[in-house]
């Protein structure tokens, strides 16, 4: 059977408020913004080079940016490792995230900070 193996995603969103709610992963806010991110992060990643290999992705945290109005967004995201799939890019995947985010500014109705994505294999 194929591996599965984890990759983190980071980057902010400049417009969604950072509050303590956001730090609880019991509180409804940050259950209701972990589902939108996973209404805009899975399709972007099926989407991707990896789309055939992607089996989803874990929101671990919501984290205070540089001003009120960042949030920042850590999550692990899973692909299994098989022969068909010759290796992970994280190169690739980023460039693939940079322009599906209209260059890393768009994300659903947020706007993202274009130098805070990162992908990390």
């Amino acid at each position: 059977a194929p591996a599965v193996k984890n990759f983190t995603l980071n980057f902010t969103i400049t417009n969604l408020q950072f509050n303590e709610d956001l730090q609880n992963p019991n509180s409804r806010r940050f259950k209701s913004t972990e589902k939108v991110m996973y209404h805009y992060i899975d399709p972007l990643l099926q989407k991707s080079s990896i789309g055939p290999h992607f089996t989803g992705c874990k929101v671990t945290g919501f984290r205070s940016g540089r001003s009120r109005d960042d949030t920042k967004v850590d999550a692990v995201c899973s692909y299994k490792n098989n022969a068909s799939l010759a290796s992970f890019d994280r190169e690739k995947l980023y460039q693939e995230l940079s322009s599906m985010t209209n260059n890393v500014t768009k994300l659903g109705h947020y706007s993202l900070d274009r130098s805070s994505l990162h992908v990390d294999g």
